[in-house]
């Protein structure tokens, strides 16, 4: 190699020895390769090729932008330590609140390392060190309203928008999916919703996607939710919109949708969080109200009370009336009854009170067999 110097002769033959071996096996990797800095290797290796939902790329770039690359992006990959990546944790700990966030942006990392291993600039990835200790994830729990809670709300917010509280709370729907739900996805005879759609956006532009996991799904639907959207449509009329499929350059498909702005539009969820949830929450009294002279997009932060609240709450409900696992999990559109169970099992509180009610009365019928066979009255065998 040009660019390196050995002090004598048989070092050089020795390292070419290794290099050659290394490359018989497949494992060899130029030096030279793994000079280039990480912020460069993201900007021209690792982005162009990055696939995924839309929705994903955007959150994949935003982390690796504002974090990864402020750190650690002008070192070489060749030069990427333990010791860099553990004061990087380090420093991801006292400025990233969310455990959940910081993985994210670790996994990232990591990932992006991964793929200089397979393009042979990194003989391998230093997140794997022993020694690079990953903050551990918290056990995730859902928090729910009280029911009387979620019906305020729903008798507060602006009757153009009552239906997507009573269609959160009533069948547990992401708030994507219920600004993508059309009057065709309502079936009132079989009492089922069919979602097929949410309504995303990135940096501002709004486009049709799948639900979440890519899989379309039906959804059990109340009778008195089946009342409010039919009383809901009635008074006001599904708007037909037209926006990008896929992604924010897809092509254009128009969807009739059963909830719209009262210009016609679909909802972003922002300004809708801002000038719709936010002042139905302090109506309510769930938040403070907007101090005054605030702008009106100033309200205070609500982290556990956002739109999700009303998918928890459902998912309490169903779980507490004693709705099977797997069930809820097929509603709620997880990829897996673990996930549902991880999220919501403290709502399950009488959890095994029938597998024990069952036994019981199995081993108390044995017993009571057992005890009349044993009984001096009993026919004794000849």
């Amino acid at each position: 190699m040009r660019d390196r110097s050995f002090d004598v002769l048989e070092d050089a033959k020795a390292w070419l020895r290794r290099a050659a071996a290394d490359e018989e096996r497949g494992e060899f990797v130029d030096p030279r390769d793994g000079s280039i800095t990480l912020a460069d290797y993201i900007a021209a290796h690792w982005a162009p090729g990055r696939g995924g939902a839309p929705k994903t790329q955007d959150s994949q770039e935003r982390r690796t932008r504002l974090h990864v690359v402020p750190h650690l992006g002008q070192l070489p990959l060749r030069n990427i330590a333990a010791t860099d990546l553990r004061a990087f944790i380090t420093k991801l700990g006292s400025t990233v609140s969310s455990i959940d966030y910081q993985r994210g942006i670790l996994s990232e990392l990591s990932s992006i390392l991964e793929a200089a291993v397979d393009d042979k600039r990194l003989v391998r990835n230093p997140m794997h060190a022993k020694s690079v200790r990953w903050p551990k994830s918290p056990r995730e729990r859902r928090d729910a309203w009280p029911m009387s809670t979620a019906l305020r709300v729903r008798d507060v917010i602006n009757p153009r928008n009552r239906i997507a509280v009573v269609v959160g709370l009533g069948c547990g729907l992401r708030q994507g999916e219920v600004f993508g739900l059309s009057p065709e996805d309502i079936d009132f005879d079989r009492g089922v919703l069919y979602l097929r759609r949410q309504v995303q956006a990135i940096h501002g532009k709004l486009y049709f996607a799948l639900p979440k996991v890519k899989k379309v799904r039906t959804v059990d639907m109340p009778r008195s939710v089946a009342e409010e959207l039919r009383r809901h449509v009635e008074a006001y009329p599904p708007v037909v919109v037209e926006l990008p499929w896929g992604r924010p350059d897809g092509d254009m498909k128009k969807v009739t949708l059963l909830l719209t702005t009262r210009f016609g539009n679909a909802v972003a969820v922002n300004t809708w969080n801002t000038y719709t949830w936010k002042p139905a929450l302090a109506k309510a009294g769930v938040i403070p109200p907007r101090a005054e002279g605030a702008k009106a997009w100033q309200w205070a932060a609500a982290p556990k009370d956002g739109f999700h609240v009303l998918r928890h709450t459902y998912a309490s409900i169903m779980l507490e009336a004693g709705e099977s696992v797997v069930t809820l999990a097929r509603w709620l559109g997880h990829s897996s009854p673990a996930i549902t169970l991880g999220y919501y099992a403290h709502f399950m509180p009488e959890a095994g009170a029938k597998g024990r009610g069952t036994i019981d009365g199995l081993l108390g019928e044995q017993e009571g067999r057992l005890a009349g066979r044993n009984s001096p009255d009993s026919p004794q065998p000849t």
